[in-house]
Parts: structure tokens; C-alpha cells; sequence
């Protein structure tokens, strides 16, 4: 019978002592995923995090009988972390993360920055920990306390990937490569998502497609002066935003063309109104909205439909304009606006930049030149109703943890309950889109399809959250792989001292804490509740 009060000091100990450590260390190291650093392999920083993990790993390998770890290179790809931890009976779990980052970005406070490890309360700050660096951990640490309690599970391979962030193109090639060690799989668990508090556990249920491309407009083969021309040839910028109007609703934000609309199933609706009536104004508040801002709706339920199962439009870049400081009275020969589109899961992202296309380039106003080139799509996903086993397991882990049952909404399975404080800041892998889009949708998860080829027959997938290791703050964009370099080399000596005293002190305050109070207010940020929920849900696998 697994002791949850053993369990969770033994998640404690390891992550104050080891994990955090580890993920001070990781964070130092600048290894973009391969759309943001083409030249990886040549940086050798992606090495760099990988070797980390392996060492950290291997050094845990003899607490799990049996266990065995290969770093897996196939030419001219990323690489992929392999744990295969024995178990009994016959089901296998597949427990999934990501080591690759984010790039660097805009807005970091002064202070912080993505390689600069900070920890503050008990939050610590930087890139890539919470986003996805800490899965591997979280993953081995569970199975860990059960193994420390003799408690037996399912057998587990952990499969941690190095091109998430560029949209997995590398994992398919790797799933395929290793099915025959991988084998059939009962469940998948994708340990890369977000939440919605930190009161229980959050479910993904559905993740929106997107379809984004290039919408250009041209007038005049140069600029002309203002004083000459307006009223005469028609402003580029207007014609865009009569476009622009006859795919959005520009009073409500609705998109106008329904063959971008699904049916919500009702299940979907349901469950929206739980999760709203569990995150109240949160579901707009957690967004640094301006003073006087509202959001698009007073109702938190329409909020979260529009986010989960709605197609929304965000303009992500202009060109063709100049900065305020350098227009002069010049009629401006084009415009060109980059447009995300966000589609229901399940709708096909290939017909829906046809459609797109076909509504922006057709009868062109005044005979303007307009040309829509779409780029990057990715059909969204769907999740099949939970079978009972899966969802009594869910229940039982959320309710033994948190004390509340789990919340399904649109992404996540979360950690951390009784917060200390929230922090305003949304986690890296949610911070404003970068210029050079992924392949695919940058911040999701393998689908159970992706693993399929390896199971003999159908496996269901969960996905829990990031458990907000890193909230980052807002970025301020690097200049460079020479500058992420010298941060890397720089301040991996001079955060050493500072993150070891602090690391130390809360080893002393939480040695010195009395057993009865819990020491809840001293344990690194929610990641704890997650693991130990894991732990639960894990060793429930052989109990069902």
C-alpha cells in the first residue's frame, strides 16, 4: 500500500536537493530548438543539455533494478533520451517530454534573462525549466518514491525529445526507430502543458489547429508623396483592412466563414462550464490586460469556448511600414500582414488556408495586386471520451493530492496547490510568437497518433501541465548565438555562488521545520503535488 506522507517527504527531499540544482544548471544552457538555431549541432549546445540529463539520470539508475538509458542519434537529427524502467504486468506507460527551447524573446525584466537562472520564493526564473526540462525529472522521481516503497507499477519507458519546439518533425522518425523497445502501449502521458490553478489537477481534453501564411498587398510599384497620391490610388493599409473585415468581424472578433466552425460537442460545454466556474475572472486575469481593459466577454464559459473550440484571428507582424520616427508623407506602395489563425480541433488546417486564401485573393478591391501564401498548419486535436478506469484514476490521484477532483478543459493537468503568491507572467512556451514560425504548431504536444506505430492497438493520452517551474518573466530579445554563449559561459560560474547559498538556505529551513507543520510554505514552487499525483496515478495503473 503506498504511504503518500513517505511519498511526498521523499519528493521533497529530491527535488530541494537534487532537481532544482539540476534545473539551475540546464537553464545556463542556451540550446534552441532547431527552428530558432539552425546551426545546433554546430553550437553543441543541445549536447550540453542532453549530457546534463544523462548524468543526472544514470546516477539514478541503480534505485530502479533493471533500468537502462541510451542518448539515440539518428543521422542528421536531434536526439532522444530513452529510459526503459521494468515493471509488472503486461501494460506499458509511455511518460513524454521535451529538453529544447524557446528562443530568447522580448521584454525580460531588468535582471533576468533566459540563461540567468533566479530563484525568488519559490519560483525560480529563466528558460526551459518549466517549458519542458523539468518532465524527465518529474517522471524519474515518481517512479522513484515507489520503488523506494516497494510499490509496484506498470512497466514505463520515458521519452524525452530535443525538437519539440520546432514542431516534432524529428519524433515520428525516432517512434518508428524504436517500436520494437517501445512496444504496445496502454497509456501515453505528455508531460508539457499548462493550467488553470493550483488547486487540482487539470486534464487536456482539446488543443485548437492553426493555419497562419503571409497576406500582401500592392498598389504601386514605389511610394509616392501623400499630398499626390491620396485620393487618387487607393492606401494599401485600407484595402488590408477591408480584407481583413471579411474574415473577421471586427465589433465582435467572431470569424465570418462558417466552414471554419465545428459543432462543440456538448461534452466540451459542459465541461467549459466547469472549468470556468473553477477559474472565475481568472480566465481573463491571468493576462496582463491593461488598466480599463475588458475582455471579449463577461461570460468566463464563452471565454473559454473561444479559446478551446472557436476560430480566432491575431495579426503577429506588419511589414511595409515604417517606424513612426521615420514616416515621412509617403503613400506606401504595399502592406503585408502575417496572419495566426486559430481553428477547432479537428478541422482540416490544409482546407482552412484554402479557404482563406480563396476569400482574401478574390474580386482584390480597386484591382489592388493581393496575394495570400500560406505557411505553417496543423490540425488540432480531440481527445475521446475518458474510459472509467482512466477517469477513476485521474479522480483518485487529484482528490488524495489536492483534496479536489481534476478539471478538464483545454490543455493541462497541473500541479501545485496553496501558492504562496501567483506570478503575472505567463510560462515560456506562451510568450509572443516568434518571427520564424515552427513547421508545426511550436507549443504542443505529440498526439497518441504519433505513438501509435508502435502499439498494437489504440492508446489514450493525457497530457499534465509544466507545473510552472519557470514562470519567466517578460523577455528582452538576445542578440545572438555570440551573446547567448557568453551568457552561458559567464553566468555559469557567477550564479553558482548565489543559487547555492539560496539552495542552501532552504535546505536548513526545511531541516529545522518542525514535522507538524507541514513546511508547506518552504518546498520549491507546486512541483511536489505533481509528482506525487504522478506517483498515485502510476501505481493505480496495476490497480484497476
Amino acid at each position: 500500500m503506498l504511504d503518500v506522507g513517505k511519498a511526498k517527504k521523499f519528493i521533497d527531499l529530491c527535488w530541494a536537493d537534487e532537481i532544482v540544482p539540476t534545473l539551475v544548471e540546464y537553464i545556463k544552457i542556451p540550446n534552441k530548438s532547431p527552428a530558432f538555431d539552425p546551426d545546433w549541432a554546430t553550437h553543441g549546445y543541445m549536447d550540453d543539455a542532453v549530457a546534463l540529463f544523462e548524468r543526472w539520470a544514470r546516477a539514478k539508475l541503480p534505485t530502479l533494478l533493471g533500468s537502462s538509458l541510451e542518448v539515440v542519434r539518428l543521422p542528421g537529427r536531434t536526439p532522444v533520451i530513452l529510459i526503459e524502467i521494468p515493471g509488472e504486468g503486461q501494460d506499458t506507460v509511455l511518460l513524454y517530454g521535451h529538453l529544447d527551447k524557446q528562443p530568447e524573446m522580448v521584454g525580460w525584466t531588468q535582471g533576468y534573462g533566459p540563461w540567468i537562472p533566479r530563484l525568488e520564493g519559490d519560483k525560480l526564473y529563466g528558460r526551459g525549466g518549466a517549458d519542458d526540462g523539468y518532465a524527465m525529472f518529474g517522471a524519474l522521481s515518481a517512479l522513484m518514491a515507489l520503488k523506494e516503497q516497494g510499490v509496484a507499477h506498470a512497466r514505463c519507458i520515458i521519452l524525452i525529445e530535443a525538437c519539440e519546439e520546432s514542431g516534432s518533425y524529428d519524433l515520428p522518425h525516432y517512434v518508428d526507430h524504436l517500436a520494437s523497445r517501445i512496444g504496445s502501449l496502454s497509456l501515453v502521458v505528455c508531460l508539457d502543458s499548462g493550467c488553470g490553478n493550483y488547486d487540482q489537477l487539470w486534464m487536456t481534453t482539446s488543443l485548437r489547429g492553426m493555419a497562419s501564411g503571409t497576406l500582401t498587398v500592392e498598389v504601386l510599384d514605389e511610394g509616392v508623396h501623400s499630398g499626390d497620391g491620396s485620393g487618387v490610388v487607393p492606401s494599401s493599409f485600407r484595402i488590408l483592412r477591408r480584407l481583413l473585415s471579411r474574415l473577421e468581424d471586427e465589433e465582435t472578433g467572431a470569424m465570418r466563414p462558417a466552414e471554419l466552425y465545428v459543432q462543440v460537442p456538448s461534452e466540451r460545454v459542459a465541461q467549459a462550464r466547469r472549468a470556468s466556474a473553477a477559474l472565475g475572472k481568472a480566465v481573463y486575469t491571468k493576462f496582463p490586460l491593461k488598466t480599463g481593459m475588458s475582455p471579449m466577454s463577461d461570460d468566463p464559459t464563452e471565454l473559454v469556448l473561444n479559446r478551446t473550440w472557436r476560430p480566432q484571428l491575431a495579426v503577429t507582424g506588419i511589414d511595409g511600414l515604417p517606424a513612426p520616427t521615420d514616416a515621412g508623407n509617403v503613400l506606401l506602395p504595399s502592406t503585408v500582414a502575417k496572419l495566426s489563425l486559430r481553428l477547432p480541433p479537428g478541422l482540416d488546417a490544409a482546407k482552412a488556408a484554402d479557404i482563406v486564401r480563396t476569400l482574401l485573393e478574390k474580386d482584390p478591391p480597386y484591382g489592388a495586386r493581393v496575394v495570400f501564401d500560406p505557411e505553417s498548419n496543423a490540425v488540432g486535436w480531440h481527445a475521446p471520451s475518458l474510459s472509467p478506469w482512466l477517469e477513476q484514476s485521474l479522480t483518485r490521484a487529484s482528490e488524495t493530492v489536492f483534496g479536489s477532483p481534476p478539471a478538464p478543459s483545454r490543455l493541462w493537468l497541473c500541479s501545485g496547490k496553496n501558492s504562496r503568491k501567483r506570478s503575472s507572467s505567463s510560462p515560456a512556451c506562451s510568450a509572443p510568437t516568434p518571427t520564424r514560425m515552427a513547421p508545426t504548431n511550436s507549443c504542443t504536444f505529440p498526439p497518441a497518433s504519433v505513438f501509435r506505430s508502435s502499439s498494437r492497438r489504440s492508446s489514450p493520452t493525457i497530457t499534465l501541465s509544466r507545473a510552472r517551474i519557470s514562470h519567466c518573466r517578460p523577455h528582452r530579445k538576445d542578440s545572438g548565438h555570440e551573446r547567448a554563449e557568453a551568457h552561458y559561459l559567464d553566468r555559469r560560474d557567477r550564479t553558482a555562488k548565489d543559487v547555492s547559498a539560496e539552495t542552501a538556505r532552504r535546505r536548513r529551513n526545511r531541516r529545522e521545520q518542525s514535522p507538524a507543520s507541514g513546511g508547506d510554505s518552504l518546498h520549491f514552487d507546486r512541483n511536489r503535488y505533481l509528482t506525487v499525483a504522478s506517483i498515485i496515478f502510476v501505481w493505480n495503473l496495476g490497480h484497476l
